[in-house]
């Protein structure tokens, strides 16, 4: 498995396994962030994010819908995506922290919580949903 540094960063897909895409831990930033490479995109979540949503998605108990979306589109409700941008969340808001960029934390965060052994994820091409290993 992979150290999660940017030299050795996670190699993950997208819940279709249609994209490739990688992710690593920036300790030093302020705040600490997660950085998400998408192509030549950088997309940086809150640190936190992996612990927070690991303990939202054993609160629901079940399957969680992923719903992914951009930052400017809505977040269907209860869905990963909605609760990422929520102001009840421990961020009080986004996790997503680069403007313009702070949507789809529920098509990035959920694969990496997969690689981590914390959440099992469905791969269909569309529709997907998480739901927290305990």
């Amino acid at each position: 498995m992979a150290a999660g540094t940017k030299e050795d960063p996670w190699v993950l897909k997208t819940p279709p396994g249609a994209s490739e895409y990688t992710m690593y831990t920036d300790a030093q930033a302020d705040p600490p962030v997660w950085v998400c490479q998408v192509g030549s995109t950088t997309l940086k979540y809150h640190l936190q994010a992996v612990d927070d949503l690991y303990a939202w998605l054993i609160e629901q108990g079940d399957w969680v819908a992923l719903g992914a979306a951009d930052e400017k589109k809505p977040a269907a409700d209860g869905t990963v995506e909605a609760w990422g941008r929520s102001p009840d969340n421990p961020v009080r808001g986004w996790y997503g922290l680069r403007n313009g960029y702070r949507g789809r934390f529920g098509m990035y965060l959920p694969p990496l919580l997969e690689a981590l052994g914390l959440a099992e994820l469905t791969h269909e091409p569309r529709n997907n949903k998480v739901r927290a290993i305990r």
